[in-house]
């Protein structure tokens, strides 16, 4: 079936081929550095490569393929052999395609009010638009935010999706053993959905085998974390949290090939830091960065810092990992482990999702480990949630003696506030702090 073909058919897949051909282009950028922080991000590359590759055959093929989120148990997706892409996938992965603010304003002529999350508003586009595949079933949250339930709320109406299966688990709000309880019931319910509508069944043995795979990535993560904490950091904001966080919850979760990748990462960053070195000459500021990186115009602000200041983001809030391995004794054991790793301990959502002290606490944590010398909220236009905490934030800040600044721009337009107007911001904040 070539591409004409399936234009004509509506499988939903012109972007996708832009996206694939996106990837891989910058394996072939990557791939002119022979530096060892540029193969470990060249093989991530990869990878996103191999699950484009992955979703279009099944669209083609017209094999079983789900939409789901990196909270919603991936590790459950693997073991029912279950390919699946994420809802959000085209506005975080292919945020630095040249086509995005295009995308953005298209949103916009189509009625998508520019008040709601940047990366609601596109996925949304995308759907309507008939540029997202159309899976057998999807996975949706009502959690961690409104902007989330709105938007499959939408994704529920539309006319071409309108057959297609929606399940929402329901998150209980506190942490507690109550809770996790609730939730892996919920987790139950889920893969009664899914075996229903793509046929599949589960494995109780592979969802093992799966689960012993996703805590060796999970102890690698670790082991990688603390690395992190030396001085100077061995990476800054272009390796690190973000891709393990990729790996293991999104594109090799309980897969071989991500645990590898996690073992190279390590074995490199220890080498980086029995040789004492970072990503700059001279390392001045160490910030943790206390949100998602501005995925739309990254190359025009995260090297600057480094380039202008010194300043290395030796944390942020997807490289953080608190995480607890799954008990895979049995059934029971090893859906509680999951549940309270999704709902409890994934990045964004473990914040948004329930009460503002897990801001507070891992503001506190993060400081006092990695030697923190300043915190930034970006303040993402779509994350009223956080924002809503400032106050909150900053009182940890003032009472830890580290400076904070709350920017408020957009992660993924960079119209909202532009990268200059950032650069001026945070240079006058570092400049009255006394930093750098």
């Amino acid at each position: 079936m070539d591409k004409k073909e399936i234009t004509q058919k509506g499988l939903g897949l012109e972007r996708y081929y832009q996206e694939r051909e996106w990837f891989n282009f910058l394996c072939q950028m990557l791939a002119q550095d022979p530096s060892e922080t540029s193969q470990l991000s060249k093989e991530i590359t990869e990878i996103t490569v191999s699950r484009y590759d992955e979703i279009i055959r099944c669209a083609e093929e017209g094999k079983p393929f789900i939409m789901g989120y990196f909270c919603a148990a991936p590790e459950i997706y693997e073991a029912l052999d279950l390919p699946w892409y994420m809802i959000m996938a085209t506005p975080f992965l292919a945020a630095s395609a040249p086509y995005l603010l295009e995308d953005i304003d298209a949103a916009e002529r189509m009625g998508l009010g520019t008040d709601w999350c940047t990366a609601c508003r596109l996925t949304l586009y995308y759907i309507e638009s008939g540029l997202t595949p159309k899976p057998n079933a999807l996975i949706a949250l009502i959690h961690p935010c409104d902007a989330a339930t709105m938007l499959h709320q939408a994704v529920y109406r539309n006319k071409r999706w309108r057959d297609v299966p929606i399940f929402a688990m329901d998150p209980p709000y506190f942490e507690d053993q109550r809770g996790i309880d609730y939730y892996a019931g919920e987790l139950k319910r889920m893969v009664a959905f899914l075996e229903e509508h793509t046929g599949r069944k589960l494995d109780i043995d592979r969802l093992r085998e799966i689960c012993l795979e996703s805590n060796k990535q999970y102890e690698l993560w670790l082991e990688y974390a603390q690395l992190r904490r030396a001085v100077p950091c061995p990476h800054g904001w272009a390796v690190g949290g973000p891709q393990c966080f990729a790996i293991t919850q999104v594109f090799q979760a309980g897969r071989p090939r991500g645990t590898a990748w996690m073992r190279k990462l390590v074995d490199h960053t220890e080498k980086m830091v029995k040789e004492k070195k970072g990503p700059v000459a001279k390392e001045r500021i160490r910030y943790f960065w206390f949100d998602l990186l501005p995925f739309g115009w990254v190359f025009e602000f995260l090297p600057w810092l480094e380039e202008e200041w010194g300043a290395v983001m030796v944390m942020d809030m997807f490289g953080y990992t608190p995480y607890t391995l799954i008990d895979t004794r049995n059934e029971d054991t090893m859906l509680k482990g999951i549940a309270k790793r999704n709902l409890y301990e994934s990045p964004m959502v473990r914040q948004a999702r329930g009460i503002a002290d897990y801001f507070a606490s891992d503001i506190t944590r993060v400081v006092k480990d990695y030697k923190i010398d300043c915190v930034i909220w970006p303040g993402h236009m779509g994350h009223k949630d956080g924002s809503a905490s400032t106050g909150i934030m900053r009182e940890v800040c003032r009472d830890l003696g580290v400076p904070y600044i709350h920017i408020g721009l957009d992660l993924f337009d960079k119209r909202y506030t532009t990268p200059e107007q950032c650069k001026d911001k945070i240079s006058q904040f570092f400049t009255a702090m006394g930093l750098g």
